[in-house]
């Protein structure tokens, strides 16, 4: 069982979070005896020098641009302090991309898994890492031989001397509507040169970047996109000319610097011509959004230790307030949509490396992928901002203060109900899988009848629940789907509606699972969940009803044992 010290930072984020271990573990491959070790050194790194880092860079020294240096010459140099650059090689010293590649690569559920970690500590580092990730995932798996070879290397080096990503599609005018970008390719040579304004660029100066721009002559809206890589620097060392106009001033994530660059002829390569670079940047934009997933559902988890490590050791009325029913109440309700997130957001994960480990012309498995994906996305940045909300309730004033972690983290989680897609857009996604041209819930209604035939019949309370979720997931779609009109209307409730189902269904996985070997405890959570997300009680449930979260409050914080006699 975990013991909840006053002080979180310094701890090894890894080794006391035995939901995730235990996660790990339940996938083939010996994941956990693969990459423990790796995972219990960054886990220890996270909780120490990155946490320290973010906290001084979020308070104290923010990036900073110069655009020109004495001589009135064009550098834009984004300069950051000492500990943000250290950490900012430290963090890929540690594989958080290059564990992905080489002679022994590892499953992207790693660094996923990783990318959840940090973002407990450090969501403006978190960023980078995402687009650096995602650039070396789209240049290696689809780019050009030679812009493959000669420049994944650079972004997945473990040595300290990485270059980092980015992804810039966003325009003034055009928003989500990436079919409006009005950034021009021209060919020169065997190059481009791209002219335009892109204006949300994260990593801002970063060191390569893919880019939406449209080459002359190319037809209007997505079909005529390209996709190219955008260095930095020149191969002499000179600066790519550019101009970045100014650093956004940020509610979060104030870390990692995002500005407006105005390309001007600026030199990049072709990584896919029309009508394929649109399609190339949604393979980066959805690699982003599963690590979006992660970083949310980190934010929940730290969220959670905050308001234990407080909670534990507050008296107040002359109780310690972990023994008050509204007060365990509320803690319930961050950890256990937590579990339930953290189970969504591995499902996307290991979505990913299936369909990733088929050839790139087999695409049987991306419909499921992107479907699931999209609910991760969507559900995890929703109960992050409701999670790191109630940690600073339940630590009261303090929580509301800079001496605490709390309001960093309630700024960084609502960057992930925007960041690649807010949850309108993930909405028109999800409509756009359920369609007839994708089999997407067809993928969605066989996973979740798959579990259901394999629970335990002690698990049948909550297999009739979810039974009964997916049957309304059924009759929603065949709703949704007869009219256009009430499809775009009603699409972000139908996207609630099949993430808290997929959730509830994966937590009767893994409850059945643990009853196997003789612990209750997460069927208690699957049942709480069912509670919060599907029990809709006369006068909100006040009354005498269930008092199984308060019954096992301590087991379930603490991740003890439970029998399962206790459990119902």
């Amino acid at each position: 069982m975990i013991r909840y010290g006053p002080v979180i930072r310094g701890q090894n984020l890894y080794r006391i979070d035995i939901n995730l271990r235990r996660a790990i573990g339940r996938f083939a491959g010996g994941l956990e005896e693969r990459f423990g070790t790796v995972l219990t050194g960054f886990g220890a790194w996270v909780g120490g020098p990155a946490d320290a880092e973010a906290e001084h860079t979020d308070r104290f020294a923010p990036p900073r641009l110069e655009a020109y240096d004495g001589n009135g010459s064009l550098v834009n140099r984004i300069v950051h302090n000492p500990a943000w650059e250290k950490t900012s090689r430290e963090v890929y010293e540690h594989g958080i991309v290059g564990l992905n590649y080489g002679d022994d690569p590892a499953p992207f559920l790693i660094t996923f898994v990783m990318g959840y970690l940090l973002s407990q500590t450090n969501v403006s580092l978190h960023c980078p890492v995402t687009m650096t990730g995602a650039v070396a995932y789209v240049l290696d798996r689809f780019g050009p031989e030679e812009l493959r070879a000669r420049m994944v290397p650079d972004l997945t080096r473990t040595d300290g001397g990485a270059l980092t990503g980015g992804t810039w599609v966003t325009e003034r005018h055009g928003g989500s509507d990436v079919g409006a970008t009005r950034t021009v390719a021209c060919r020169d040579g065997d190059a481009f040169r791209l002219d335009g304004l892109k204006w949300f660029t994260s990593n801002a100066n970063g060191g390569l970047a893919l880019a939406t721009a449209r080459p002359v002559d190319a037809p209007e809206g997505t079909k005529g996109l390209g996709l190219y890589l955008v260095p930095t620097r020149l191969e002499d060392g000179r600066p790519n000319p550019m101009r970045i106009r100014r650093l956004k001033e940020k509610l979060g994530t104030v870390g990692v610097p995002t500005g407006e660059i105005d390309l001007q002829g600026t030199l990049a390569h072709e990584v896919a011509p029309p009508p394929d670079g649109f399609k190339l940047m949604m393979e980066a934009l959805e690699f982003s959004r599963l690590h979006n997933s992660m970083a949310s559902v980190g934010l929940q988890r730290r969220a959670f230790l905050e308001a234990m490590a407080f909670a534990c050791g507050r008296e107040a009325f002359g109780r310690v307030i972990t023994e008050y029913a509204t007060v365990q109440d509320e803690i319930l309700r961050i950890l256990i949509p937590l579990e339930a997130g953290l189970a969504l957001a591995l499902e996307a994960a290991n979505a990913f490396d299936d369909a990733n480990a088929l050839p790139i012309d087999d695409a049987t498995r991306r419909p499921w992928m992107r479907l699931i994906t999209a609910l991760a996305k969507f559900q995890t940045a929703e109960d992050a901002v409701a999670a790191t909300r109630r940690a600073i309730e339940i630590i009261g004033g303090n929580g509301y203060t800079y001496d605490f972690v709390t309001p960093r983290l309630l700024r960084d989680a609502q960057v992930t109900t925007v960041w690649e897609g807010p949850a309108n857009v993930q909405a028109l996604e999800v409509l756009r899988l359920l369609g007839n041209r994708y089999p997407g819930f067809a993928a969605f209604v066989t996973r979740i009848e798959g579990i259901t035939d394999a629970a335990t019949p002690q698990l049948s309370d909550v297999g009739r629940t979810v039974g009964g979720a997916l049957d309304d997931c059924r009759d929603a779609v065949d709703y949704v789907s007869a009219d256009g009109k009430e499809g775009e209307r009603h699409a972000r409730r139908l996207m609630s509606l099949l993430a808290d189902t997929m959730s509830l269904a994966l937590l009767l996985e893994e409850a059945s699972r643990d009853l196997a070997e003789g612990d209750a405890r997460k069927a208690v959570v699957a049942r709480l969940y069912a509670t919060q997300r599907f029990d809709v009680r006369p006068r909100r449930g006040i009354g005498p009803g269930n008092d199984l979260g308060r019954r096992q409050f301590a087991p379930l914080v603490a991740y003890g044992q439970v029998s399962a006699a206790d459990a119902m």
